[in-house]
Formats: structure tokens, sequence, C-alpha cells
């Protein structure tokens, strides 16, 4: 037994306890990532959701354009039922321009996000 060297009870190695910290890295970075994610994906829905709106409010505007009716209290109409705000509404000849904002979710409350759509005939 000469030539052996016994480690003293209780003595740690520099590495004891390194994947512990690795795991703890690890988590937070994919804790940060799913939030950015979730941010990326609330802008995007309601990117989706203001553009939905301008469409349905320039279609909806140019028939009542075409009908001879207000096509901007028309497009304001539907903008209201589609959770949306009406910032601008332009007739151009026979089209019908309209811009409108939604506000983000509750994720993020505080951002309005823009949608603009025209429509008439032809288009």
């Amino acid at each position: 037994m000469t030539g052996r060297v016994r480690r003293a009870a209780g003595r740690r190695t520099d590495e004891h306890g390194a994947a512990a910290a690795y795991a703890v890295g690890l988590v937070a970075v994919l804790v940060v990532a799913s939030v950015l994610l979730t941010l990326v994906a609330t802008v995007f829905v309601g990117r989706r959701e203001a553009e939905k709106a301008a469409d349905l409010a320039a279609l909806s505007g140019a028939q009542a354009h075409q009908a001879g009716r207000d096509p901007c209290a028309r497009a304001e109409l539907l903008t209201r039922r589609n959770g949306a705000h009406l910032t601008s509404c332009t007739v151009d000849g026979a089209d019908v321009l309209v811009e409108v904002e939604v506000r983000g979710s509750r994720l993020l409350s505080g951002l309005t996000v823009p949608g603009r759509a025209r429509a008439g005939p032809g288009r």
C-alpha cells in the first residue's frame, strides 16, 4: 500500500457542483428566451388583428361608398366592432383608405399596433 495517496474524508475537488451552476444558467437563458418569444408572438398577433380590422373597415367603407352612404361612418362602426380605433379614413375617388390602431394585449398594454388598408372597385 505504499505509493497510494488517500484523500481526506470530506475533501472536495474544484469541479464539485459545477453541473448545478450550469443548470441554473441554462434555465435562466431558457426563461429569457421564452419571455422574448412570447413578446414577439404578442406583437405579431396584434399586427394581424390590426390588419384584419383595417381590411374589414376598408371593404365595408368601400361598399357603403358605392351605395351612396358615408364610407367613414361605416368604417368606424366596423373598426369598433373589431376592437380597434379608426385613426384615419380617406376617400380617394372610388377607393376608401383607412388607418386603425389596436391596443396591445395585457403583456403589452401600453403598445398600439397600426394597420392600414385600401379598398374599392377593382382592388
